[in-house]
């Protein structure tokens, strides 16, 4: 089920919302855990019924692994602990590369050994990539001894909770569990409801209004590299680069809007992070819970204090490698990450030495990187993201006429996207700023009701395909 839909606003949210809020008034807080917990799964089961059985199956069975790992490092120290550990966190790994990495692995092994084997097309379970993550780091404390005290329904509801259990933000449990704790009807009130409808607004309008356009124009350039004028190239690449903000920005806006009307706060994912004036910073900025999760499990599994400047490097470089696999199963991911850690590296090189450019062509600079980072995270070869890198530089083909890629409105739509990510304040910035007055209610009316005008047409999320 899509955030962007009529059915998700018009009849489920209101229902569950309904229906938890009763129960909460009545100070039925354990059953207005456990209806949101099945609502949860069957909000899941909507948008990928075949792959709820997989989705309960891995939710229980890393809660007994979690609870064994920490039994066996109360009974029989840590060595012990730290085997059922590895081989939880293997399970993990296990399942998510079988249906992201399949057809990846057969395909090079065909091409490496020129074998005719038959690619699986195995169908990617929405969110995997996202709650095995959440997964693995709530097995990993439970090692370390931090999560005994939580209750079956608690846990159930940390990993399924609706709002953030298909792209995130990728909730660590020290975020929410306590706040399913201390549930109670003084949880849930009109300020932050308020707040709520209004972040979920900017959220829908991001992805509606701009995200969704702006792919579209973006996809059809990108599928036709060949043929793509000066100014197609570029014209698609900021596409994508800003549609990807919009869409997955406005997915983590409206995951937090909606936790807020539950009464439940989700960390922030994005800030302004095309704002930013090298690689280190915009990866400070840009989807923060996964760079959250890859410091604390990745890249503090790898650095070693004390161990230098190259162990550090090492550990950058790693943390990155980890993330473009993550991301997808492709080449062109894996030299995504490598060359973003390339860029993060080279970063913390010029500030340990005391280097600095002016701050206008730092942005200007990062802003580029950006740009050619995402033309390769986006094509579907590396020919496709040659052509379109050489076609942006190919001066013989600038016209203004003949451009076959670009929307008649596209060049409108990158203005007044630019100007939103460059000039406006954040969402969270929003957030700080907002009042339940007059003037904010009207704002977000508008913003509602010109979503509500663009639901007809259904988009899933760029990151339902990661």
């Amino acid at each position: 089920m899509i955030f962007s839909t009529y059915i998700f606003t018009l009849v489920f949210l209101p229902a569950v919302l309904l229906c938890y809020t009763v129960l909460l008034r009545q100070q039925q807080t354990t059953a207005a855990k456990w209806m949101l917990v099945l609502a949860s799964f069957g909000f899941y089961a909507y948008g990928s019924g075949e792959h709820l059985p997989l989705l309960v199956i891995s939710v229980f069975f890393n809660y007994g692994v979690g609870r064994a790992v920490a039994s066996v490092r109360a009974q029989r120290g840590k060595k012990a602990a730290r085997a059922v550990l590895v081989l939880g966190v293997i399970a993990n790994v296990a399942l998510l590369g079988y249906y992201k990495y399949t057809d990846f692995v057969i395909a090079n092994i065909n091409i490496f050994r020129d074998t005719p084997l038959p690619l699986q097309h195995i169908l990617l379970p929405l969110g995997i990539s996202f709650y095995t993550f959440q997964l693995i780091a709530y097995l990993v404390d439970s090692y370390r001894g931090e999560t005994q005290r939580y209750s079956l329904l608690n846990y159930l509801l940390f990993i399924a909770f609706f709002p953030q259990l298909l792209v995130g933000p990728i909730v660590h449990h020290t975020d929410v569990v306590s706040q399913f704790d201390e549930m109670k009807p003084a949880t849930q009130n009109s300020a932050q409801i308020s707040v709520g409808i209004f972040l979920f607004a900017i959220g829908c309008s991001k992805k509606l209004v701009f995200a969704d356009p702006l792919t579209e124009w973006a996809q059809r350039a990108f599928n036709n590299t060949a043929s793509l004028s000066m100014l197609d190239a570029w014209g698609a690449s900021l596409s994508y680069t800003l549609s990807y903000y919009f869409d997955l920005s406005g997915y983590a806006d409206m995951a937090i809007g909606l936790a807020l009307l539950f009464g439940i706060q989700l960390p922030i994912n994005f800030n302004s992070p095309y704002k930013a004036r090298n690689f280190a910073d915009y990866w400070n900025r840009w989807h923060m819970t996964l760079s959250r999760f890859l410091g604390d499990y990745v890249f503090r599994g790898v650095f070693r204090t004390g161990a230098g400047s190259a162990n550090f490097y090492w550990a950058v470089f790693v943390t990155f490698l980890v993330s473009g696999m993550w991301h997808g199963s492709g080449w062109t991911f894996v030299v995504w990450g490598i060359v973003n850690g390339l860029f993060v590296i080279a970063s913390h090189m010029m500030k340990r030495n005391g280097l600095a450019l002016p701050s206008p062509l730092a942005w200007a600079l990062t802003f580029l990187g950006v740009i050619g980072t995402r033309i390769l995270f986006v094509s579907k070869t590396f020919e496709d993201a040659s052509n379109v890198f050489l076609k942006g530089l190919d001066f013989g083909s600038l016209s203004l006429t003949g451009n076959q890629f670009i929307g008649t409105r596209q060049p409108f739509y990158l203005l007044v996207a630019l100007g939103i990510v460059l000039l406006l304040p954040n969402s969270n910035e929003f957030r700080k700023r907002f009042r339940p007055n007059l003037a904010y209610a009207l704002v977000t009316s508008v913003l509602l009701v010109v979503s509500a005008l663009n639901m007809s047409t259904v988009t899933g999320f760029l990151y339902f395909q990661f």
